[in-house]
């Protein structure tokens, strides 16, 4: 009889509520992609691209023309100079990334710190290459790093600590304070890091975003994950990459090149050609999704629905204690979709141990503004007081 590998994991919530969305023809705020097409421009250039030729496999490292883009990127917002042939990955995705930089780094025994809430692919890819997760919960309301709690969890045995900012489900920011006090913590200890950047771009009111790329001494030991699908707004290219130091870079290259080798070559090469054209997007994103995230909180203001505007991401966090109090926020998920008609995510499925009183939902406000708008109209009708 087959032991699985993986006992506790099974379809992922976000499959399952877009299903569930799907089923009862509600709008779905749940799994994070825009109900709206990329940029003409970069649409036009991969199909220029597929016509074109490109058809066959891109170099295991990702087209040397991409590679470049990004480091060019990497140079102009984060002050780091890194040499595209040597530290910069394409990848099939971020979550590809992510696992290969897993299992590049963990060995069986191995402990790895990841911090709850937690994107749902950290765990089983530390399972996977032996290692063990300790989860240290972030500190509520704000999913804020409990410094004391994180030096009083690493021991002899800690080999990775996976830092996620812009944070999802929460969308809390890590400041460079905090990124100093990371390095203090540990700067005598043999750990590395995986910073989860991927919404490195989505940074609200003023904010810049504090990445582990303009950290010298981070840096030295990290390896950074991005999305060019939450950037260019085209999820399903499935298109990521990892920046990091060309020792680590090699070791994470080794896994990737027996994982997928290489990713699509028109994509790579309709992305280089939109970057190398209009570099200004990723100066836009911050207020194009700010107008969403402002548009969507003000539609639910003065009802019960209560929250905190969004510092990041192109996610909203809502509290419902004063709607439907009886429900955990599964049963809440469900019922809003089954009889509200909007999709939305459970916040305690990213949990190991969640709070008891958690009572919070994640709503994805990547949508047309009339998505919104319709979205709102059934959310406030199940909050009005």
């Amino acid at each position: 009889m087959l032991t699985s590998k993986l006992p506790s994991v099974g379809t992922t919530i976000f499959t399952r509520m877009s299903r569930l969305a799907a089923e009862c023809g509600a709008i779905n705020l749940s799994q994070g992609f825009p109900d709206f097409d990329g940029p003409q421009a970069l649409r036009e250039a991969l199909a220029r691209q597929a016509l074109e030729g490109n058809q066959q496999y891109a170099p295991m490292t990702g087209l040397a023309a991409l590679r470049e883009q990004v480091a060019a990127q990497v140079a102009r917002l984060y002050g780091r100079l890194v040499d595209a042939e040597t530290e910069v990955t394409i990848t099939p995705g971020a979550t590809e990334a992510i696992f290969c930089a897993v299992q590049a780094l963990v060995r069986p025994g191995d402990e790895v710190i990841v911090f709850d809430p937690c994107y749902d692919s950290y765990a089983p890819a530390v399972e996977l290459a032996g290692g063990r997760c300790v989860h240290v919960p972030l500190s509520l309301p704000g999913f804020a790093i409990d410094w004391d709690l994180l030096e009083s969890c690493l021991s002899a045995r800690t080999r990775l600590i996976i830092l996620n900012s812009p944070h999802n489900p929460s969308g809390a920011l890590l400041s460079s304070d905090d990124l100093r006090l990371l390095a203090g913590l540990i700067r005598e200890k043999p750990i590395y890091l995986i910073s989860d950047e991927v919404y490195e771009h989505l940074v609200y009111d003023g904010a810049r975003h504090a990445s582990v790329l303009a950290h010298e001494e981070l840096y030295a030991r990290a390896l950074v994950v991005s999305s060019f699908g939450k950037t260019y707004h085209v999820t399903g290219w499935k298109t990521g990459y990892v920046v990091a130091p060309a020792a680590l870079s090699a070791e994470l290259r080794k896994v990737h090149q027996f994982v997928t080798f290489c990713g699509v070559t028109p994509v790579q090469a309709a992305l280089a050609e939109f970057m190398a054209a209009h570099p200004e997007h990723v100066e836009e994103l911050p207020g194009f999704y700010q107008a969403k995230r402002d548009l969507f909180c003000s539609l639910l203001k003065d009802s019960g629905w209560q929250f905190t505007p969004s510092p990041s991401t192109y996610f909203q966090l809502a509290d419902y204690s004063q709607i439907r109090p009886d429900l955990d926020d599964v049963a809440m998920a469900e019922w809003l979709t089954r009889e509200q008609g909007v999709a939305v995510i459970p916040v305690s499925v990213f949990y190991q141990q969640p709070p008891a009183e958690l009572r919070l939902v994640r709503f994805c406000f990547a949508k047309r503004d009339e998505t919104l708008r319709a979205a709102a109209q059934r959310l406030r009708t199940c909050g009005e007081r």
